[in-house]
């Protein structure tokens, strides 16, 4: 608590008084809410705001802005509850030596409770982002929003939010939930790029477990409810789910390593002397059966630098993989089908996660690398009513209006719709490339011949046999990458061995690429 005597006329300070004041309060500022609340903090396996800093920046870089702000609230005898910094650490410092705006949300003080002081300070960090072009990162542990403010804390929420949609797209925001976040609070992080979560002892929810067994009578944990696990898995609304607080900010500091300070700078580039690219592995991958499934991780692995990559949602609609590579030290974006995963069927959840992976990569001038071998959309009554018309328009949309270098390698199956969706050289890839064992067509041999032929296998004295017939004809004809090929659809059928070197070179040949979109406010995605 604030221990500031009041000034009489009497009692005026000498310039050694003021001093030892001065350090009297940053000693007090730097307790937050005292040593009880730290030691239970830490009981819970929790770091303090001051500790995930301190790991989170480079070393000696951080300036902390608005240490001594307190509170203005007078009801509940909150004046007589004042604390300096008011249970939010901002400022700014370095990650590997590159300008990083941070709040860190103080659990020991008011149980991280918002105050509109407390939102003060993350916009006034939040702007200083915008106009310095530099990423923000949220360190969330919060109770939510302070009920002895009423509206006042409310309202900070709303500023916050604001400031998160105006800086959608011009700086990277990511938001780490290492406690509670719970009603409004959860709506920050939402609107940011990316959203970490550490298992056991950070949860999001809108209403908590009270709520929801008053309404629909269900019995629910908050781990369950909105636990880290949860989120990576069924909701998708968390990016990285993280064993512990120090393997979080690890994760984040990686992800930095990808991508740039803002939407004018190129991501970061890692020294790479170009060599003897080919790498043989690649062509043992792909199974002789086109129906029996294989990992796509292991052909990401064969085609971008050694132990390069961070995969995005990896819990979420495992049927698409989303993640950042490097390619001869280039930073890319990675979106491939996984045929492991339901066949490598696009779905509801696989679309919007790809979508939203690809709008980030645009947004931040990461060049994509497709990889495809997809059998078409999950079919099914679940599938359509829940609408996967419109959210597969999502993954389309997103791949139509990327400017960024777009280049794609069809391995195996591009069926129907979803090839045009995957990043066809229809809705403006730059290359596209097929393996030999690409099979580019409207559908599958079996399903095609049985419209195709239906009467003339009805007819036939054994229609199995028949059928067969047909489906080996088809496929000799049409399952194979030449015709897209002579009709320029694909740009190269190559050795999946050489697949490396090609990639370094057209991502090269790319690299000042210059594509604009008709003018205009901006496009109606279907949301």
């Amino acid at each position: 608590m604030s221990t500031e005597k009041p000034k009489t006329a009497t009692n005026i300070q000498t310039t050694a008084e003021k001093i030892e004041r001065l350090d009297s309060m940053n000693e007090e500022a730097l307790k937050g809410g005292g040593e009880d609340r730290i030691a239970k903090q830490h009981e819970k396996g929790k770091l303090t705001a001051r500790e995930r800093i301190d790991l989170l920046l480079d070393e000696g870089s951080f300036e902390e802005i608005g240490k001594f702000v307190t509170h203005r609230a007078t009801d509940f005898g909150m004046d007589k509850q004042k604390i300096l910094g008011d249970g939010v650490v901002t400022g700014y410092g370095t990650i590997d030596g590159r300008l990083t705006y941070v709040f860190s949300q103080d659990f020991t003080v008011f149980g991280g409770s918002l105050s509109e002081t407390f939102a003060e300070k993350i916009v006034k960090i939040m702007d200083m982002a915008m106009k310095n072009g530099a990423p923000v990162i949220g360190l969330n542990d919060s109770g939510g929003a302070r009920i002895q403010e009423g509206v006042v804390s409310l309202g900070g929420y709303a500023d916050i939010f604001y400031r998160n949609t105006l800086a959608s797209g011009v700086i990277p925001q990511i938001s780490a939930i290492l406690g509670p976040c719970a009603g409004g609070a959860v709506y920050s992080p939402a609107i940011t790029d990316f959203i970490f979560m550490v298992e056991q002892s950070s949860y999001m929810f809108v209403t908590g477990p009270n709520v929801v067994k008053t309404v629909t009578q269900e019995d629910v944990t908050s781990e369950e409810l909105g636990g880290a696990q949860t989120h990576a898995s069924k909701s998708g609304v968390t990016h990285f789910a993280c064993a512990n607080e120090a393997e979080c900010i690890r994760q984040i500091k990686q992800l930095m390593s990808y991508i740039p300070s803002n939407c004018e700078e190129e991501p970061p580039m890692l020294e790479y002397e170009v060599g003897d690219e080919t790498r043989d592995v690649l062509d043992n991958i792909l199974p002789d059966n086109p129906n029996q499934p294989y990992d796509m991780h292991d052909v990401i692995n064969g085609i971008i630098d050694k132990e390069s990559f961070l995969e995005v949602h990896k819990d979420f609609a495992e049927n698409i993989i989303c993640g950042f590579g490097r390619l001869a030290g280039r930073s890319i974006g990675i979106v491939a089908n996984q045929p492991m995963s339901m066949a490598g069927v696009l779905d509801i959840h696989s679309s919007t996660k790809g979508g939203r992976f690809v709008r980030f990569c645009d947004s931040f001038n990461v060049p994509l690398l497709v990889l495809v071998d997809v059998p078409g959309f999950l079919p099914g009554t679940d599938q359509e009513w829940n609408a996967i018309i419109t959210n597969g328009a999502k993954l389309l949309y997103a791949f139509s209006e990327a400017t960024v270098p777009r280049i794609s390698v069809i391995t195996r199956k591009a069926y129907g719709g979803a090839y045009d969706v995957m990043n066809s050289k229809h809705i403006g890839a730059d290359m596209n490339y097929a393996w030999p064992t690409a099979e580019i067509a409207v559908m599958g041999a079996q399903g095609a011949s049985e419209i195709i032929f239906r009467k003339e296998i009805k007819k036939a004295d054994d229609p199995n046999a028949k059928l067969q017939e047909k489906i080996n004809e088809y496929t000799e004809k049409f399952a194979n990458p030449y015709i897209a090929a002579a009709r320029g659809f694909v740009d190269e059928v190559i050795m999946p061995h050489n697949t490396r070197t090609k990639l370094i070179h057209a991502f090269k040949m790319l690299e000042n690429k210059v594509d604009k979109l008709p003018r205009k406010k901006h496009g109606n995605i279907p949301l």
